[in-house]
């Protein structure tokens, strides 16, 4: 089978770090892809990456197209705004795309690609960098009931995606993971968002409730003095904590005996207490791994996964890759994206309602 023709359409803060993981795939799998052109408005920024990855580079996706370079598949990194019109040219081409998140400005725009895909039988992926991100598998492996999420995705701010505000621009990557790990509808929203440097909200909370009686918070900032991308979430008997940046995940697990014990003299608080004293004596005694036992209530144990580091771009566009060689679906594929986007949008519909109401529109 050849080696995979692909391009990416716009070169700025994210399409560029797209050109870098495609050369380097090819240079470390020939017959897998080639990184076969860019396109990119700016002629300064088009010509030297033209230059840099020794690639031709066209001003639109016209252009490109008019070409005989036969594409299979491109990255769409332009802002959002632009994503259905390029990727509409490229699926009509029979082209299949990976679209950087969100999926699309609107949920008409994400339909009329999901139905032209289908159409044309072309797969579309969506850039939703987390799900790759090696903590965020390790936890799909201990996952039993999530019952509460608590997201914080804080950011330095930087002048980039301000097509878009901060729910769409950050908290959609935490929307897209707690409506994966879920697996429920939505049942009700609550949401708060402020601008304070864009004119779009930089800042936004938000509840979400779902039909499983699970219920997350998020927390989004594009405004803070510090970087922060943790997902703390809790189930039965057990408690989880993810640092994305850091690609760690901490649990922290209940021993089935002390739940089980306490349940059966909970009516007896003197009873209960000599049985709690007896398992934390237990616990000192029987403690010999600091790593997986250190913690200061008895019949808890703190345990860090090791988990294999790995950039989460490189196994997303691997994922990419694989679809479009095998024509199966993406791990993210449209029809999640829309849901994740369609949540962000319902969002944004309550943060401004809230703005109305407190006069601060």
């Amino acid at each position: 089978m050849a080696a995979l023709r692909v391009a990416v359409i716009g070169a700025g803060a994210f399409g560029r770090n797209h050109l870098r993981v495609y050369r380097e795939l090819e240079l470390a799998h020939p017959g897998l892809v080639q990184l076969s052109a860019v396109v990119d408005a700016d002629e300064q920024r088009r010509l030297a990456f033209a230059e840099q990855y020794s690639i031709p580079a066209f001003a639109t996706v016209d252009d490109l197209l008019c070409t005989a370079l036969d594409l299979d598949a491109a990255s769409v990194c332009v802002p959002t705004i632009h994503h259905a019109a390029v990727a509409e040219l490229l699926l009509l081409s029979g082209v299949d795309v990976l679209i950087e998140k969100p999926f699309a400005a609107t949920l008409a725009e994400a339909d009329s690609l999901l139905a032209l895909a289908e159409k044309h039988s072309r797969v579309i992926a969506v850039g939703h960098l987390e799900r790759f991100n090696p903590a965020v598998t390790a936890t799909l492996a201990v996952l039993n009931k999530p019952m509460f999420f608590e997201a914080h995705r804080l950011s330095i701010f930087t002048p980039r995606s301000l097509d878009v505000d901060v729910v769409l621009d950050l908290m959609i990557h935490d929307l897209d993971i707690v409506l994966s790990l879920t697996n429920s509808p939505v049942r009700e929203v609550r949401a708060v968002g402020i601008p304070i440097l864009s004119r779009k909200a930089d800042i936004a909370n938000v509840r979400v409730e779902f039909e499983s009686g699970c219920v997350a918070n998020f927390t989004a900032s594009r405004i803070s003095t510090e970087q922060v991308r943790k997902l703390r979430l809790f189930q039965p008997h057990q408690y989880l904590s993810l640092d994305f940046a850091r690609q760690e995940l901490l649990s922290i697990d209940v021993d089935p005996r002390l739940v089980a014990g306490l349940a059966a003299v909970a009516d007896n608080p003197q009873l209960a207490a000599q049985f709690f004293a007896q398992a934390s004596a237990t616990s000192r005694e029987a403690s010999s791994d600091i790593e997986t036992t250190a913690h200061p209530t008895a019949g808890f144990s703190l345990t860090k996964a090791d988990i294999p580091k790995g950039e989460p771009l490189r196994l997303e566009i691997e994922d990419f890759l694989q679809a479009v060689q095998h024509r199966t679906t993406p791990r993210v594929s449209g029809e999640a994206a829309r849901a994740a986007l369609a949540l962000a949008l319902e969002i944004n519909t309550h943060i401004a309602a809230h703005t109305q109401r407190a006069g601060l529109a």
